[in-house]
């Protein structure tokens, strides 16, 4: 299997390979030509001078290359510029040779100059190239030859006296060339290596998460969800950020089975509840066990259980078909502060008998927003209802509607036991009941608060509580038409 670590190092690897091939390629042809061209132009301008100087030297009566001073100076110049150098006659035959280790060249006192050598420099003025001279050197040099030219002052012609040949051997050449590409080598192999060890670090660092998280997943799938990601903490790039999503996920979905075991354990004790009271007294009366004085009584108790059954049964469908994937919220334009006082009008026995007054803070205009009308009316019923019920008698109840910028803030509150701290993050969870309601609020099932939390959440907007010194007051947003 082809790991992301290794395609990875691959991919690094060979860019970096490629980089250098094309950088060496570049490096090689460039230099090569740069130190050959240099080489060539200064055997040139070698040649030119040799046969500049013989020129003048022959000028001078009775002087003759084969006096000792003449070879001795064209034997230094040789030894100097590290090349042979060569006179011949017009007719090709050599009549001086110095080689580069200063000695003369015997060896090719004997020797002619091959006639195409004498031709090129004839009809083109000199001569370059690799030769051997027709077998006179041991391998192929690199050669440059010039005429040397001597002019009769008496008529101002010139003519050809001579040739001046110099030649260098190929490793001579391209020693330079080598050293250079060899450094250039040993450099690149040493960057290769460091970069391919880097990669190498920096893959394993980048993958490592990755695997971390594929084997906290498969954890996940078998129902261990206290699994994290760690090692990443102090990661600012996009692993780390992953690494950190990850573990936001793992807590949502440790979360979500919580509340799950929680759900299931809280609808078994709330079904368990009624049910079992129903058959007590059902039982009761049956068996006789309750006298048919109390009958009645019985049979009340048996008809609240029931309701209060079903009330349990009818939230749980309405929050199953909120929840629902092909539950869509409707999109309408109202007014936001006619629901909420149309609500209001149809909780009023309820708020009469608690004794409560009503304080509302509402624009004189009408409040228009985008949503669904009878969902909203659930969520101002379910807030209502809930702020009547948990208000100390004789208080009032506060409504307020707001508008900051693109936003309806709906404010629903009420006095009365303040919420503690703790409980304020808890009071949208399903079947979650307060101390304070527990005792206060026997019909309840602990789903309403969590029916407007799901609402609101299909309207793409937010809801908060707050409860300081006995005030606790609900608010919500809804986008403004």
């Amino acid at each position: 299997m082809k790991t992301l670590y290794r395609r990875q190092f691959a991919l690094t690897a060979g860019l970096l390979l490629l980089a250098f091939v094309v950088l060496g390629s570049a490096f090689a042809g460039l230099s090569y030509q740069y130190t050959i061209q240099d080489k060539k132009e200064a055997m040139e301008r070698n040649a030119n001078y040799i046969a500049s100087f013989t020129s003048s030297y022959l000028s001078n009566s009775g002087s003759s290359i084969l006096e000792p001073g003449y070879q001795a100076y064209i034997s230094s110049l040789s030894s100097i510029s590290g090349c042979t150098v060569i006179l011949s006659e017009n007719d090709g035959e050599i009549v001086y040779a110095a080689t580069s280790s200063g000695a003369g060249g015997a060896d090719l006192l004997r020797g002619t100059l091959p006639q195409d050598l004498l031709q090129s420099v004839s009809q083109n003025g000199n001569y370059a190239g690799l030769s051997s001279l027709g077998g006179l050197l041991s391998d192929k040099y690199y050669v440059t030859a010039v005429p040397i030219l001597q002019k009769v002052f008496i008529t101002g012609q010139t003519y050809r006296r001579g040739v001046v040949l110099v030649a260098s051997e190929t490793a001579t050449l391209t020693r330079i060339w080598k050293d250079f590409a060899s450094i250039f080598v040993l450099t690149a192999a040493v960057v290769f290596l460091l970069a391919a060890f880097i990669s190498s670090y920096t893959s394993h660092r980048q993958t490592k998460p990755l695997k971390d998280m594929a084997k906290a997943a498969g954890q996940f799938g078998k129902g261990e969800f206290d699994v994290r990601v760690t090692g990443c903490e102090n990661r600012k790039d996009e692993v780390g950020e992953l690494a950190e999503a990850f573990n936001a996920m793992a807590e949502s979905l440790a979360e979500s089975e919580q509340q799950r075991s929680e759900f299931i354990a809280n609808v078994s004790h709330e079904l368990k509840t009624p049910m079992t009271t129903i058959a007590g007294f059902a039982d009761g009366i049956l068996d006789g066990t309750i006298p048919p004085d109390k009958e009645e009584d019985a049979l009340k108790t048996i008809s609240s259980e029931t309701r209060r059954l079903s009330r349990l049964v009818r939230r749980m469908l309405d929050l199953s078909k909120l929840q629902s994937s092909e539950h869509v919220t409707a999109q309408e334009r109202f007014d936001v502060s006619e629901v909420l006082l149309r609500t209001l009008v149809s909780l009023e026995g309820k708020i009469n008998q608690r004794g409560l007054d009503v304080e509302t803070d509402l624009p004189d205009t009408p409040v228009m927003v985008w949503g669904d009308p009878d969902a909203i009316t659930q969520v101002c019923y379910n807030l209502l209802d809930n702020a009547i019920k948990f208000s100390t008698p004789g208080t009032a109840l506060g409504l307020q509607v707001q508008v900051k910028g693109e936003k309806a803030y709906i404010s629903v509150s009420d006095h009365g036991e303040t919420i503690p701290p703790e409980e304020l993050g808890k009071v949208f969870d399903r079947f979650h009941k307060t101390d304070r309601s527990r005792g206060m609020d026997r019909d309840g099932v602990g789903l309403g608060l969590y029916i407007v939390k799901t609402i609101i959440n299909n309207h793409k907007e937010d809801i908060t509580v707050k409860s300081e010194e006995g005030l606790t007051t609900f608010t919500f947003t809804l986008t403004i038409a």
